[in-house]
Parts: C-alpha cells; structure tokens; sequence
C-alpha cells in the first residue's frame, strides 16, 4: 500500500496511456452540440474550432476519454463542460444508448474513423445546450452552423479522423440530412 494520496484519480500518466492505447481500445464519448427550438427541431450545429499538435485548425466535435470508474453520463457531462464551458445547460438525453458506435482505428481505410494514436470505440450523443456556450481549455473557438452549412463540403473538409461523416450520421439521425 502506498503513503501517497492519489490526486488524480482514473487518469493514467503519459507513459501508462501510451501503453494502454497500445494494448487495447479506449473508450470515448463524442457529442454533438445542438440548438433546437421549441418543437424540438434542430435548429444549429455547434462546432469547437481547434488547433492540432501539427499547427493545424481543426472543426471537431467534443470528445473525450471515459475515465476508470466513471459512468458514461458522468464522462459526457465532463466533457461537455470541458469543452463548452459551466454554464452550457447540456440536456443530457435521459436513455444513453447512443446515435451510432464509432471505431477509430491507427490505420487508415478499416472504417471512416481515424486516431494514429489508437483504437478507440466512440460512443457519438446528440445533446441539445440551452445555455451560454464559451469554449475552454484547447477549443479557440465554438462557431454554429445551420444543418445546410454543417452538411456542406466545405465544412465537412475542415474536420479530420471522420468527424465529418460522424456529424453526417448525426444529422441524418435528426432528420436534418434531404
């Protein structure tokens, strides 16, 4: 038994996670930020405008790691806090079996998904927000698109590792894609 406290509990170090994506899936979430109005309708996309490792912008969607003993709601919220700010009022849906299952794979081709880092399995959410969205920690910026932007090329370009085809199946689920 060790004298130390953890501080940081369900995170691995550095060298711990390198090791951990190298032997196995991870486990992700992924949401995509909606507006909706008072039908329930869709009304606009919220996209996190991001910097790469590479020096390169990026629009992806919020995402993150489920922790060791976390619950899946649990993660979700965190990461929509995360990426979204406090104030956000993410509705979390009530039933968590999510839109679609994503596999990313470290070689490209097997599936739309690609991570060079890793196998992971992505559980992808629609969550509505009804709040004051800020972007924090890597996020520049979160920018809204109507579902016609959203879907267009332009925009489907600008998000690498198959977000783009993800937001696709999103916006197909809500009945946003013609």
């Amino acid at each position: 038994m060790s004298d130390t406290t953890e501080t940081m509990p369900g995170w691995l170090s550095p060298d711990e996670l390198e090791q951990a994506r190298a032997s196995m899936p991870i486990l992700y979430v992924e949401a995509v930020p909606v507006r909706v109005d008072g039908s329930g309708e869709v009304t606009s996309i919220g996209l996190l405008l991001r910097i790469g490792p590479d020096g390169t912008v990026s629009r992806t969607l919020v995402s993150g790691r489920v922790l060791h003993h976390e619950r899946v709601r649990d993660a979700l919220l965190r990461h929509l806090e995360k990426d979204l700010g406090p104030v956000a009022l993410p509705q979390v849906p009530p039933s968590l079996q999510p839109f679609t299952v994503a596999e990313y794979f470290p070689m490209q081709g097997i599936t739309p998904f690609h991570d060079p880092r890793q196998h992971a399995v992505s559980l992808a959410y629609i969550v509505p927000v009804a709040g004051d969205c800020r972007p924090r920690q890597d996020a520049l910026d979160l920018v809204w698109f109507s579902p016609q932007e959203a879907s267009s090329p332009l925009v489907q370009n600008e998000m690498p590792g198959g977000h783009g085809v993800l937001l696709k199946q999103a916006l197909a689920h809500v009945g946003c894609l013609s």
